[in-house]
């Protein structure tokens, strides 16, 4: 019988971990954190040094009461990961055991290897308090900044926000780059470039200005139609291109974006499987350096296979002085194992880490860059011709990213070039780009804003709450001038491109740009870059034992708390950024721009007062597609409160209106909504929206296969699937649903229901279920 008991935060981890250790350790999960603040209530008393209230989460209790029973009689080893937070799981797991923090073993590795897991057993500790300390009052900070500050904007804006400390700046980020993408005032220039041949092959070659107007880009041209061209210069230089360091968390999260388009918290999710399956090391690190085992094991690799003279060992230094997370970059637990992972995601995250790690301890790749400068006679400007070749590939050969060679042809000082051709192509100078997930991280780390373990959730939160939506952008159709000069003639014509199109892009909501005005105005500290990227360092410090958590957390509660209670006083109308139009010339009645409960929206007259209930109550319209709140005119308005509008009527004489909703343009018919996304509401014909309604209803009829009572069989987005209401279960391929019985569907439903596994979302939003 064990006399161990090995505590880990996951299953994943503690069957990895129980391959390493004998018949005397038992090693079982927590599932994560077991105690935390309360949901339903702020859990900080304030007037007592802010000592927090801790609970048992409530699906956590047969977990608790099974590690009681498990610890019984045994030594209890804490193994929970060696950051902050795995520090607090820890810590939580002893008060919740009942056992003592200073006397319970703690082991902590960054890797899970058979020799790392024996050389933790070998040096146990106890719990840093520190370091719960650390964890506490970044927990219990965050916990003051949300239970004080949603409130507000329930009141102020809607019910159901949520601010936080870290949040709430992300959002600001990204509200403020998309200000600064409509201020951007284009500035328009003509890049100049020519086509040379030598007494040999042809190259191309660059203008040393770039005339800023189609004249001046034009009288370039005129003035280059007679002139003659001679190599002034050939400067060759020898060049190298050095490897990265190996991956932190955020690197990884933007590499991975940038190589695989994997979101961040996708990366994050493949990379935690790769951890506790033994195959790579910490994922949460704000550190560049391997250990002298990693080296040598990656030193060995690159010997074997490559040779000699692709191994350089490297020792890189953090830039981030406050990274305390972690003492090892993230990298592969064995470096002879070129695959892991068990599916496609895993194994290309898997290879990622490989290859960036290893090549790390590569060779530079040696290249030759040469530049040629080319006189014009008659003129100071220049053309400047570059070329660069690769002449050792070094860590490219592993990591790959390698440019392809720019061969220039033999050319000296004096050789005399034939102009073949030179082109002026209009250009336009691009406003600053809008945040990828990863640029986000990137710009985050940089403010010293959130640690690794933050910015995957800090994400998801602002695109549930409805702050940033991610999204593709088609960009605009342009077409750009073409000045070209061949022979002795000018032509002109137009290349058409598209610009500003980009995948995966971050853009605020109208709330998002609401609450961020709100909370800059009075909360200021909270929305300062620089105070939460103190409150960070304050962290650090107290892990360090320099600071007192109590006394980091009263230094800022006592000013935040005041303007809690000053910002009462903020006017609704002004925090949701109500503006007056104008009046509606029929009625005069006036009409606003406002936020309400479902986004912007247009108000035509005033609400009345409670008392008066027999006064006209205002009407409410939609904005027009792709207005705002600050920009929208009295002329664009008015037409919206036209709508609903009166389509006609079905065969059968019931009315069609068409209206624009939460989610789009839709025409109705009785309780039939039909999207016309693809339609104008105040120019879609009779006609048309019956032929959109009859493929509706069609699409209605064909979704019902079988009712067997409250169990249907249904077509959905996914494919025939069985439905209690409560419960989707899939119907086998080979399966026909046309001929399921109620038995064969009901077998289905308790089989789905024994073992739920992933989440099946059947026919895609879950709807109610009528009774036939």
């Amino acid at each position: 019988m064990p006399k161990n008991l090995v505590i880990v935060e996951s299953p994943a981890k503690a069957r990895t971990i129980g391959k390493f250790l004998g018949s005397d350790y038992a090693v079982e999960s927590s599932y994560g954190h077991i105690r935390d603040l309360p949901k339903k209530d702020i859990g900080i008393d304030v007037a007592n040094k802010y000592k927090p209230t801790y609970e048992i989460s409530p699906d956590k209790t047969a977990i608790v009461a099974g590690l009681k029973k498990a610890a019984k009689g045994k030594t209890v080893w804490l193994a929970s990961d060696e950051d902050r937070e795995g520090e607090a799981i820890a810590w939580h797991i002893c008060h919740a055991l009942d056992l003592e923090p200073s006397k319970t073993k703690r082991i902590v590795f960054h890797e899970i290897t058979k020799e790392a897991i024996t050389e933790a057993i070998k040096k146990p500790r106890h719990v840093d308090t520190k370091l719960v300390d650390a964890q506490q009052a970044r927990r219990v900070l965050d916990r003051l900044v949300g239970y004080e500050l949603s409130p507000v904007l329930w009141k102020k804006v809607r019910a159901g926000l949520s601010a936080g400390r870290v949040q709430s700046v992300a959002v600001r980020l990204i509200v403020e780059r998309e200000r600064e993408i409509g201020a951007h005032s284009s500035k328009e220039n003509y890049k100049v470039s020519a086509v040379f041949k030598g007494s040999d092959n042809e190259f191309n070659a660059e203008y040393d200005t770039k005339p800023v107007n189609k004249t001046e880009a034009r009288k370039v041209l005129e003035n280059l139609t007679s002139a003659s061209f001679t190599v002034a210069t050939v400067n060759q230089k020898p060049g190298s291109r050095n490897p990265s360091a190996p991956f932190t968390t955020s690197t990884l999260q933007q590499e991975a974006s940038r190589k695989l388009g994997y979101s961040v918290r996708q990366t994050m999710t493949l990379a935690q499987r790769l951890y506790e399956s033994g195959h790579i090391t910490y994922m949460r690190t704000d550190s560049t350096n391997l250990s002298g085992l990693a080296i040598n094991a990656a030193q060995k690799y690159i010997k074997s296979e490559f040779g000699e003279k692709y191994s350089k060992v490297r020792n890189y230094k953090t830039k981030n002085a406050s990274a305390q997370e972690a003492h090892e970059a993230i990298r592969p637990t064995h470096f002879d194992k070129i695959t892991a992972g068990k599916d496609a995601q895993q194994t290309k995250l898997y290879q990622l880490i490989w290859k960036r790690a290893l090549a790390s301890q590569m060779t530079p790749a040696a290249v030759e860059k040469t530049e040629v400068v080319i006189d014009i006679s008659e003129s100071k400007n220049k053309f400047i011709a570059s070329g660069e070749v690769l002449v050792f590939d070094g860590f490219l050969k592993v990591y790959g990213g390698g440019k392809d060679d720019k061969l220039l042809p033999e050319l000296k000082a004096g050789d005399k070039l034939t102009r073949q051709t030179i082109t002026a192509l209009q250009n336009f100078s691009k406003p600053p780009a809008r945040y990828s997930e990863a640029a986000l991280v990137k710009k985050l780390e940089e403010l010293g804003i959130g640690r690794p373990s933050t910015y995957a959730p800090t994400i998801g939160t602002i695109q549930a709450r409805e702050y940033v939506e991610k999204k593709d952008l088609e960009g605009e159709i342009r077409q750009l001038v073409r000045l070209e000069l061949k022979d002795k003639n000018i032509s002109e014509s137009t290349d058409e491109v598209t610009t500003g199109a980009d995948r995966a892009k971050l853009l605020p909501t109208q709330l998002a740009e609401i609450v961020t005005d709100f909370l800059i105005k009075y909360f200021s500290t909270v929305m300062d870059y620089d105070f939460t990227a103190k409150a960070e360092a304050e962290f650090d410090d107290i892990a360090e034992g320099k600071l007192a958590w109590e006394e980091m957390i009263d230094h800022f509660y006592q000013p935040f708390h005041k303007h809690v209670e000053k910002s009462a006083d903020a006017s609704r109308s002004e925090t949701l950024q109500s503006r007056l139009l104008g009046k509606d010339p029929a009625s005069g009645e006036p009409v606003y721009a406002r936020f309400g409960r479902f986004g912007p929206m247009l108000q035509m007259g005033d609400a009345p007062e409670k008392k008066d209930k027999d006064a006209p109550k205002p009407h409410f319209a939609p904005m027009p597609d792709g207005a705002k709140l600050d920009d929208i005119t009295l002329q664009a308005a008015l037409p919206m409160f036209n709508l609903p509008r009166d389509v006609g009527a079905t065969t059968d004489g019931q009315p069609i209106t068409a209206d624009i909703g939460r989610f789009g343009p839709y025409v109705k018919v009785g309780s039939l909504f039909v999207s016309i996304k693809d339609h104008d509401p105040f120019t879609i014909t009779e006609k048309e929206a019956r032929s959109l309604i009859a493929a509706k209803q069609k699409l209605e009829k064909e979704r019902v296969i079988a009712v067997f009572g409250e169990i249907q069989v249904l077509n959905g987005r996914f494919g025939p699937y069985v439905t209690d209401g409560k419960t989707n279960a899939k119907i086998p391929k080979d399966d026909d649903p046309k001929k399921l019985t109620e038995a064969a569907a009901k077998k289905l439903l308790d089989e789905r229901a024994k073992n739920p596994g992933k989440a099946w979302r059947g026919g895609g939003r879950k709807k109610s279920i009528s009774k036939k």
